[in-house]
């Protein structure tokens, strides 16, 4: 395919790379979702002014070239489809990777750092950033920041909205500005600005002003989402923060460039009770147990995903290299043992930290003689270190991964792998959930945050096969509605993109999503960020972009 000819003036004061190699086009085609774009060309910037240049270069030429439109990506870790574009792809992770060191409980990062290397700088200084996914060994922190993230930690300490305190990003207009916190004062005089910044901040403080109790209404009322726009945080009648509406707008209204992150102090300690339920009837009364013993973090996966990590066990030399994962097989034959009665139906973590080893190791003592002497069917195993922890960890974090790359003659299908509903609803919900799920006779994984009500499904599918592809728009109603009958959410910490975008008027009515289009239309009034994501997503579009060849 000939290179377009505008390829060669959007190189023109460029100071970063282009390319349009058969090899990049391909590699950027996918993210870790079940959809294929291929774009046109892929952008290395390497300053500010590069990404001014690029969004100056799109609006300009959209009067004679409409399609144009740019995406941006950091890891490409995204499960669904938010970082794929037919037109241009703005790769952040090549150049976008200062880091600063901690300053008082902050720290500065550009967008295209790994968690990895950001986690390894603020551990160092003591500090922690908590709201990092179960893919934080590959994720960058632009697209936690994108897609508001959370993990494992979240239910003791929120998500990443709750740390991002001011952000550097690029607007339609093709300038840098600085979201952050404002008082009335401060917000008065933006709005009083003559220039696009001013025009922003009076629509956007308009909108949300004359429809304030509308929005607070609709806040969903779990205790995670990442759906739509969070215009119900930006304004309290105190205090004006666009950054909360950036948070989570997935490259939709601009580019992020810079992120001021807020951390907290990491405890040294941390212990593990691990809970064995051969079936589900003792979910509900477990999670009520658990919760009142405020755990830092209280996961689950199903036996599906402990026998996945079983069956590719050495696989994990990979990851750990080949002495810690023979290491890590010695450690695992007690539990085997343990295992003789059988696959347990799921596995619960309930981890707690503490300032002393003694502190955790109480904490996980104080669940485990609750458990029991509430009589329920289970079994319990401690791991009051984080070594001995780890194993499990592992299982948890690297099932998704463990899917994509093993399992050979079918893919991961992730399009209902982010709901939430209430935790008291888990055990009425689940039971319901499972018989759709068997029903449309598909073979998946469970795992998620059974703290914050939080699941993550992952079905395994031949999407070659017609057949298979017809079963995603049907079951993704069924569950959908039924998640929304208990007024959940469809989607906790992985976002729209173009998965669940089509399905937001059915979570939030016609009047809110008038809301959502009106807040994309003041800060991208020509279409220059992220199409066909979130709120512009269209099912039929969608659908006919899902990838069949892996």
């Amino acid at each position: 395919m000939a290179e377009p000819s505008w390829i060669k003036q959007l190189n023109k004061s460029f100071r970063g790379k282009t390319s349009t190699s058969e090899k990049t086009l391909a590699k950027y085609s996918h993210d870790a979702s079940m959809f294929e774009l291929e774009p046109q060309v892929v952008v290395f910037p390497k300053t500010e002014a590069d990404v001014e240049h690029l969004v100056d270069f799109v609006r300009t030429q959209k009067k004679v070239i409409p399609e144009l439109s740019l995406t941006a990506r950091s890891a490409g870790t995204d499960m669904g489809g938010g970082a794929i574009n037919d037109s241009i792809i703005i790769d952040f992770n090549k150049h976008f990777t200062h880091l600063g060191k901690p300053h008082g409980n902050h720290i500065i990062t550009q967008p295209g750092v790994f968690y990895r290397k950001f986690e390894k700088r603020t551990l160092a200084h003591g500090l922690l950033m908590p709201s990092y996914p179960a893919s934080r060994e590959i994720c960058c922190v632009g697209g936690m920041a994108a897609n508001n993230s959370g993990g494992e930690k979240t239910l003791r300490y929120g998500k990443t909205i709750d740390y991002v305190h001011r952000l550097r990003v690029v607007l339609a207009d093709g300038r840098v500005h600085t979201l952050e916190p404002l008082n009335k004062d401060q917000l008065a005089q933006k709005m009083k600005r003559t220039d696009f910044e001013g025009e922003i901040y009076r629509r956007t403080y308009k909108l949300i002003e004359k429809n304030y109790d509308r929005i607070k209404k609709a806040k969903p009322h779990v205790s995670k989402n990442s759906t739509a726009y969070n215009v119900w945080d930006v304004w309290d009648k105190q205090t004006f923060d666009l950054s909360k509406l950036f948070v989570g707008s997935q490259g939709t209204l601009g580019f992020i460039t810079e992120i001021d992150f807020r951390l907290i102090e990491a405890k040294p300690y941390t212990g593990m009770l691990i809970i064995y339920l051969k079936d589900l009837k003792p979910l509900g009364e477990l999670i009520s147990l658990g919760l009142t013993t405020k755990p830092d973090s209280f996961e689950v996966f199903d036996d599906h995903s402990l026998i996945l990590a079983i069956k590719f066990f050495f696989t994990f030399w990979k990851i750990l290299g080949i002495p810690k994962t023979i290491e890590l097989a010695f450690q695992f034959i007690p539990d085997l043992f343990m295992l003789r009665r059988g696959i347990p139906k799921l596995v619960a973590l309930a981890e707690y930290e503490g300032e002393s080893e003694e502190e955790v190791r109480q904490a996980v003592i104080d669940l485990e003689e609750k458990l029991h002497s509430s009589g329920l069917d289970v079994l319990t195993e401690r791991a009051e270190t984080a070594k001995k922890a780890y194993r499990y960890w592992l299982i948890r974090r690297e099932s998704f991964n463990l899917l994509r790359k093993n399992v050979k003659d079918k893919h991961t299908a992730p399009f209902i792998d982010d709901l939430v509903v209430p935790p008291a609803k888990l055990p009425e919900f689940l039971p319901k959930l499972q018989k759709i799920l068997d029903a449309a006779d598909i073979v998946y994984t469970i795992a998620g945050h059974v703290g914050d009500g939080n699941f993550h499904i992952i079905p395994l599918m031949d999407l070659a096969d017609p057949k298979e592809r017809a079963k995603i728009p049907v079951l993704m109603k069924e569950v959908n509605t039924l998640v929304l009958s208990y007024k959940g959410s469809l989607s906790g910490e992985h976002n729209d993109g173009l998965v669940r975008g089509p399905f937001l008027e059915q979570m939030y009515g016609p009047a809110m999503m008038k809301i959502f289009r009106e807040v994309k239309h003041i800060f991208d009034p020509e279409d220059i960020f992220n199409p066909h994501k979130k709120i512009d997503a269209k099912w039929d579009y969608s659908m006919s972009h899902i990838r069949e060849k892996f």
